[in-house]
């Protein structure tokens, strides 16, 4: 079984299921694409119902160490996006191995 689903897939799963053409299939993919990280990053918090909420969180800055070197550098502060699954998916996953 497959582990990565590209953005071809997506557009190949859409024409073949919806039967739009292959260029109106990678348009719609893209902008639903586009708006998601859109929403995350001018709200900080996008929550799509039955699905799950994406979080953007600030880390901290830290000591980080090469383990090979073992030097340590200053690694700095930056946003993270972070995913909930909501109660619906995480059921839906559950019952997938029943």
């Amino acid at each position: 079984m497959r582990t990565n689903l590209t953005k071809k897939d997506l557009v190949n799963l859409v024409y073949l299921q919806l039967g739009f053409s292959k260029l109106i299939s990678e348009n719609l993919i893209n902008d639903f694409l586009s708006t998601i990280i859109f929403n995350i990053k001018k709200e900080k918090k996008l929550k799509l119902s039955k699905f799950g909420t994406f979080l953007i969180r600030k880390k901290k800055s830290r000591i980080g160490r090469n383990p090979k070197t073992k030097e340590t550098k200053v690694i700095s502060s930056r946003d993270v996006v972070l995913f909930k699954p909501s109660k619906e998916f995480k059921e839906f996953i559950n019952n997938l191995n029943d």
